[in-house]
């Protein structure tokens, strides 16, 4: 098949985007119906709550410019694309990590964002202390962000 290259490539960048976006629907999901307990009894709590539901959707986000990096890297988006298939597997590899981990962190992000609506609940005051609960887990996500963002792109320079 001579078209493998492209094919692990645009794999990798379906992947990035799929995994990670599944993760933080998931984790967006949680969060909403723990978000949706808490506003039935307090509306007011709306914009505080809100921000910690949104916390696990960043994932998706980082997967989705990934698979774009990828896409315009790889000359999909030009509609020039030529790639052998070492190259190929090189870009699937590169868009594992924010695929894997984004998934991952997106749902584990989802479970202290649940914690932290509880908290902001009972004490809106420690909004900020609620809000660097699931941030904590969002750097990993970003680690992973940074990974394939430098892998993606390091491999057009490789000389394969």
């Amino acid at each position: 098949m001579e078209n493998i290259g492209i094919v692990l490539a645009l794999l990798g960048a379906a992947l990035a985007a799929l995994m990670a976006g599944i993760g933080s629907a998931i984790g967006v999901g949680k969060a909403g119906e723990a978000a949706a307990g808490v506003l039935s009894e307090d509306p007011s709590k709306f914009g505080k709550i809100l921000v910690l539901q949104l916390l696990p959707g960043t994932q998706g986000i980082y997967g989705l410019l990934i698979a774009f990096l990828t896409m315009t890297k790889i000359g999909v988006l030009a509609g020039d694309s030529n790639l052998s298939w070492q190259q190929g597997a090189l870009y699937f590899c590169a868009c594992l990590p924010i695929a894997i981990v984004g998934l991952v962190s997106a749902i584990a992000q989802a479970k202290a964002s649940v914690a932290s609506i509880g908290m902001v609940a009972k004490k809106p005051e420690q909004f900020g202390k609620a809000m660097i609960l699931p941030a904590m887990v969002e750097t990993y996500a970003i680690l992973a962000l940074l990974i394939s963002l430098l892998a993606v792109s390091g491999v057009s320079s490789l000389n394969l």
